[in-house]
């Protein structure tokens, strides 16, 4: 069977709804993509609206770091037609990959969304070594973002466990997305709640 860009398991993105980027993870397996969207997010409140998203394929870490704690200017987002609609990717992506996004199931907490592929594109094909510094950078920020709705001990623990990877991993932009995620964790400390 022919996966498209993903490959089986969760594959981590930037995705783009209308004038909005997020990292996220697409569950992929048996063939079926989902998603697991958290209520109340811009990226929930936008499929709801416009029941699409596109997975953008990017290995920019500094990216990733601000895609989950700051909105992009409109200059990053790109119009794309994808099966008659008018979807937006982003900049500088490498390939990138549109949805139609159905909710299957709601929850106090989260929309489960289908993900049915509409297009794709590769833009550049460029190879990329496994880095530990870039993975552990993708666990950082989840863990911050985590930490942001529920303060615990134990996500800075893990947070400092992948910092100290990226600072030996890491090559200079990683080290900068962390020197962001440290700024942006910071005002999360001295504003909790």
């Amino acid at each position: 069977m022919d996966l498209g860009l993903l490959r089986e398991g969760i594959n981590e993105v930037i995705a783009s709804t209308y004038q909005n980027a997020a990292p996220m993870g697409i569950i992929f397996r048996n063939g079926e993509a989902r998603m697991v969207v958290y209520r109340g997010s811009h990226t929930a409140g936008r499929i709801e609206d416009h029941a699409w998203i596109v997975a953008n394929f990017i290995f920019d870490p500094v990216l990733y770091v601000r895609t989950a704690f700051e909105d992009l200017p409109s200059e990053y987002f790109l119009d794309e037609e994808a099966d008659g609609l008018t979807i937006q990717r982003l900049r500088g992506t490498e390939a990138w990959a549109a949805y139609k996004a159905i909710i299957e199931r709601r929850t106090k907490e989260t929309l489960v969304i289908r993900l049915s592929l509409l297009r794709e594109e590769i833009l550049s094909p460029v190879i990329h070594p496994v880095n530990r510094g870039f993975t552990s950078l993708i666990e950082a920020t989840v863990h911050a973002t985590r930490y942001q709705i529920a303060a615990s001990p134990e996500l800075l623990g893990w947070i400092e466990h992948h910092a100290a990877i990226i600072r030996k991993c890491g090559g200079n932009r990683e080290q900068e997305a962390l020197q962001l995620l440290y700024s942006f964790l910071d005002k999360i400390l001295r504003n909790p709640g």
